[in-house]
């Protein structure tokens, strides 16, 4: 029987040289973790385990709610919904200073946490808020800085699937319980951004405050919203307070979705077959990944690299503060080339037993590990919501990058606050009876 050293080296080696010639994250996670099997035991039993492990899982109750919500999400973008949150938004901003950047900044959490991916986010928020700041005479690269910074807010605050993959590699750790735990460093996010375009506009007097609204504008852009806001009432409201399971509300998120589509008369019947497409696509990149990733955390455990680590680490330094600090560090730097989906399934198996070693609780660890990765999606060289913010605004990608850069460090020191006051994370599950 082969060496388990050798298949923490054949694991760990194959996964990062396929990432560095570009192959596919799937690919680079399946194939390593399909040649450990065919080691570990002969080509026959090899090939039916790995073929075992894949649909042992994919096939999950509970994973359909990804699909769902991811249903959800595209509804809302091909549904109009945007612009009535970017309205409420600059209602709810008034005189900041820099309203258009504050007000791109709140339409980025409201948007993200209905949608639930960054990304589209960043894409649907841009493609509006650019040319409204353009004519106003904002700079282009700092105004595509605060689009990309805050459209991740949207990736903690529930629906989020990326808590629900979180969840499912962390062995089933209460969904309600993260979704009511993600909402308060979520909000941080959001107000960390804003305090940077903050200090920018006090530097910039020209940006100044729009005058407030009549009363009888605020009331009507806020009606027009309400249904908008509430698929987070519906959804989220009936998965915490019990009525039913996160899939059976990721289901209902979508057929809420789409009737106020339809009532907003911004989705016809012929526009479904490309939206269920998008879904699809998006879902089916989601699901292979979790299933390849199930092969990795069958052969790390035979190989004991958690158990391996772990004794590492203690070995090295028995301060919680120490493991918590290098742990950040591996996955704000593993965050840059990975997503957060498969950077999930493959570190939680080895960081959780480790955490909950030192008395983390693991919604908790959750929270913390979502963030850091979601630092990740904006962080240059590999950032998604980087490159498609910048896409969509018809900004110089240097610049941009520059002007994140203050966000970023903002957004770091935010995380340690959340990773060392856990009580920032727990106090809404714990008052809600989840934990």
């Amino acid at each position: 029987m082969i060496d388990p050293g050798m298949i923490s080296a054949i694991l760990i080696g194959g996964l990062v040289l396929l990432l560095a010639i570009g192959a596919p994250v799937s690919i680079s996670i399946g194939l390593p973790s399909a040649l450990c099997m065919l080691l570990i035991v002969d080509f026959d039993r090899g090939a039916i385990t790995t073929a075992q492990q894949m649909l042992g899982g994919a096939n999950s109750f509970a994973l359909l709610a990804i699909p769902f919500f991811i249903l959800a999400g595209v509804i809302m973008n091909s549904g109009g919904i945007a612009q009535r949150l970017i309205d409420l938004a600059r209602v709810l901003v008034g005189r900041t200073p820099a309203p258009l950047i504050q007000t791109n900044v709140m339409a980025n959490t409201i948007f993200g946490a209905v949608s639930g991916s960054a990304v589209a986010t960043a894409a649907a928020m841009g493609t509006t808020m650019a040319p409204m700041q353009r004519k106003a005479g904002y700079d282009k690269a700092f105004s595509t800085a605060a689009n990309v910074a805050s459209a991740p807010a949207g990736m903690l605050i529930p629906p989020s699937n990326t808590l629900i993959v979180y969840s499912l590699a962390a062995g089933g750790t209460s969904v309600g319980a993260l979704f009511v735990a993600g909402y308060v460093p979520g909000i941080l996010w959001a107000l960390a951004c804003a305090a940077v375009v903050f200090v920018y506009a006090r530097r910039h007097p020209e940006l100044k405050g729009e005058p407030w609204p009549a009363a009888s504008v605020m009331l009507r852009t806020l009606w027009r919203a309400v249904p908008s806001l509430g698929l987070i009432v519906v959804a989220i409201g009936g998965i915490v307070a019990g009525f039913f399971t996160p899939t059976e509300g990721s289901a209902v998120a979508v057929l809420y979705a789409l009737a106020l589509s339809f009532i907003y008369r911004t989705i016809a019947i012929k526009d479904l077959p490309r939206i269920l497409f998008d879904a699809c696509r998006t879902s089916a990149i989601v699901i292979f990944l979790i299933a390849v990733a199930t092969i990795m955390s069958y052969v790390m455990t035979y190989a004991r690299l958690p158990q391996l680590i772990a004794e590492s680490l203690f070995g090295w330094t028995d301060s919680k503060v120490v493991v918590l600090l290098i742990m950040m560090v591996v996955l704000l730097l593993i965050g840059i080339p990975l997503d957060p989906t498969p950077a999930i399934l493959i570190f939680t198996p080895i960081f959780l037993p480790i955490a909950v070693s030192f008395g983390i609780d693991p919604v908790h660890f959750g929270i913390m590990m979502v963030f850091n990765l979601s630092i990740g999606v904006i962080s240059p060289p590999s950032a998604p919501v980087l490159f498609v913010g910048a896409q969509v605004a018809k900004a110089r990608l240097e610049p941009v990058i520059v002007k994140l850069l203050p966000f970023m460090a903002v957004l770091i020191l935010m995380l340690l606050i959340v990773a060392f006051v856990p009580e920032l994370s727990l106090t809404l599950p714990r008052l809600l009876g989840l934990l």
